[in-house]
């Protein structure tokens, strides 16, 4: 009974470590500088964790099902465009335009990868490109000014408890859903065994390609959501918006892929590993670090996510060869 409450401790240490150094991560630099626990500062931290959630829950499924996706950034800027573009028509039709075309430009990168059988990678490279093209071109390479930020801009900014804002609890909800789906429906084990072994998973009937069209769909989809709450939150359009968010995107799903279910990327992980990196950015603020050490410590966990998924995949590929 010892050993086996000793394997069990060991497994959920492995699998939570991440949630456990938040909480770490936290306490020190809440007791260093107490204002990141302040209402503003929790505010503005979960007003972030949120759009960055939105973004990347298309992402997380992507990269599980053993794909890539580096397009998710500049589908969000060219969302972002379009809704402010498009808002003096009603924040209604902004948002159906926006969304459309998110959702347009992630199937169209599911077609070409899936059905033409080009490399995941190099279609979307080409198609940031084009959005981050068509983004700036809509704002002839300027911002476009949003008077009215509408009812967006009330779910980003109306607090409960005077902390949290209210869009926090939706994306919750949503992020919910994705992890019951993915953890617990048949959906999510083809997800996984995808990233296994493809051509496995087609030969015992699994429309693969319906699949990924729909996972990159999906990606897409979710990162216009986001470009929406970026335009109603800094009220404007602005066409260079998607470049930081491709390596921050990228290291919460690829560190929240350490923890779980270990160098697979999973919903839990991703939602945990956005907290941890907005903290540690957050409480780097507080402290005073300069910019480029920030990168420098983030360009390290995206490193370090990146060589436990490797070593994972091929750990994973040797223990079915042995079988």
């Amino acid at each position: 009974m010892t050993s086996r409450s000793s394997n069990r401790l060991a497994r959920l240490t492995t699998d939570l470590w991440l949630v456990l150094a938040l909480v770490m991560l936290t306490a020190i630099v809440g007791s260093i500088k107490p204002q990141l626990l302040e209402g503003g500062s929790l505010a503005a931290l979960l007003k972030t964790f949120s759009i960055m959630v939105t973004m990347v829950l298309g992402l997380t499924w992507v990269i599980a099902a053993g794909k890539i996706d580096v397009s998710f950034m500049q589908i969000a800027a060219l969302s972002n465009m379009i809704c402010a573009a498009t808002v003096g028509y009603g924040w209604g039709w902004a948002i159906v335009a926006a969304l459309s075309v998110g959702l347009l430009a992630g199937l169209v990168n599911g077609w070409l990868v899936a059905v033409m059988r080009l490399p995941a990678l190099i279609v979307t490279i080409s198609m940031a490109g084009i959005c981050a093209s068509a983004a700036s071109a809509l704002g002839k390479g300027t911002v476009i000014r949003i008077a009215d930020p509408g009812p967006i801009s009330w779910l980003l900014n109306t607090l409960l408890w005077d902390a949290v804002p209210f869009v926090f609890v939706p994306v919750l909800l949503v992020a919910a859903l994705a992890w019951y789906v993915q953890e617990r429906l048949t959906l999510g084990r083809y997800i996984y065994a995808m990233a296994q072994n493809e051509a496995a998973v087609r030969a015992v009937g699994v429309p693969v390609t319906r699949l990924t069209i729909l996972l990159f769909g999906l990606s897409g989809l979710s990162a216009s959501m986001a470009g929406v709450m970026l335009a109603a939150s800094l009220s404007s359009g602005q066409p260079m918006i998607g470049g930081p968010y491709l390596i921050n995107g990228l290291t919460v799903v690829l560190l929240g892929g350490m923890m779980v279910r270990v160098g697979k990327p999973n919903i839990l992980g991703t939602l945990t590993a956005t907290m941890f990196i907005g903290v540690l950015f957050s409480g780097a603020a507080l402290l005073g670090l300069p910019d480029y050490q920030r990168q420098i410590i983030q360009g390290l966990l995206l490193v370090l996510g990146l060589a436990v998924a490797t070593i994972a995949a091929r750990h994973h590929r040797s223990r079915r060869q042995e079988h």
